[in-house]
């Protein structure tokens, strides 16, 4: 039997895009415009103020992280300096990047939200390990949730207004063959941030939902679904010593009072390990 917690002091207005790495959880606040590590056996909690919306981080591998948010792409080094990359959308006034997540080859994947739901204005772009900008999918409203399958054959990805779950073949850098795999309607919320675990089943967290939805990521079938005391479910990432542990991040609702609103949660007794989270190469 599952268990759900809140286990920060933190709380943040919209909590997003969490990743584990080398022990802590890394994860933003996108409308306080912070990055946050999070140690979730000591509690101990560290915030880089970005100065501007950020959609979501990834931790490079020579040090520091990547960050995407309103100005594009950007190096984050651990004393908090900003380094600018590209901004594919420089002259889009009403996009920013949302979430984003490397692939097993570490490249970084993210992509923008149209602010105004301009349908079919936002992208999917590669930060290649080179260091270059690339559209590799077009027409997206609301970039979400991405992962890659254990093989790294396969990569998932959720554009929240289809209600449903894409997968992409995948290939050094490139990806093609579109096709839905899974359909997120019979929650009435809005897909968005997204987990894997080790059977490459998809964990899709619900906003306005207040729930984390296991779905098999062959069949389409949902698996289990977990409840959260907050209606902004955003996104979700195992972590933990074995990676047995889902963390959830959550943000605070524009009406309902909610106790534990802005916090990170912790789901023990899933029974399932997640798959390591990779980190930009370049």
């Amino acid at each position: 039997m599952h268990q759900v917690e809140p286990i920060n002091g933190y709380i943040s207005t919209w909590g997003e895009g969490p990743i584990w790495h080398n022990d802590s959880l890394l994860y933003v606040d996108i409308e306080k415009h912070n990055v946050i590590k999070l140690a979730p056996e000591s509690g101990q909690e560290q915030l880089w103020p970005v100065g501007e919306r950020v959609g979501t981080v990834v931790p490079r591998e020579s040090g520091g992280m990547v960050i995407a948010g309103d100005h594009g792409f950007s190096f984050l080094s651990e004393d908090g300096v900003v380094r600018k990359i590209s901004d594919p959308e420089l002259n889009k006034s009403n996009n920013r990047f949302n979430d984003g997540k490397c692939s097993p080859d570490g490249h970084f994947f993210a992509g923008t939200i149209s602010l105004v739901k301009e349908k079919g204005d936002a992208s999917l772009y590669r930060l290649s390990k080179a260091g270059e900008v690339t559209e590799v999918y077009s027409g997206v409203t609301n970039s979400n949730g991405i992962a890659w399958s254990a093989d790294g054959k396969k990569m998932f990805y959720i554009d929240t207004p289809t209600l449903a779950v894409l997968a992409f073949d995948y290939w050094d850098g490139e990806i093609s063959n579109p096709r839905q795999i899974v359909d997120t309607s019979a929650i009435s919320a809005s897909p968005d941030g997204m987990a894997i675990d080790e059977n490459d089943n998809l964990w899709v967290a619900f906003c306005h939902g207040a729930c984390v939805v296991c779905y098999d990521s062959k069949t389409g079938a949902e698996l289990q679904k977990i409840d959260l005391p907050c209606l902004e479910t955003t996104a979700c990432a195992f972590g933990g010593e074995n990676l047995d542990v889902l963390y959830v991040t959550t943000g605070i609702h524009k009406t309902e009072i909610e106790e534990h609103a802005g916090k990170v949660f912790k789901v023990t007794g899933l029974g399932v390990r997640g798959q390591k989270a990779h980190a930009y190469k370049g």
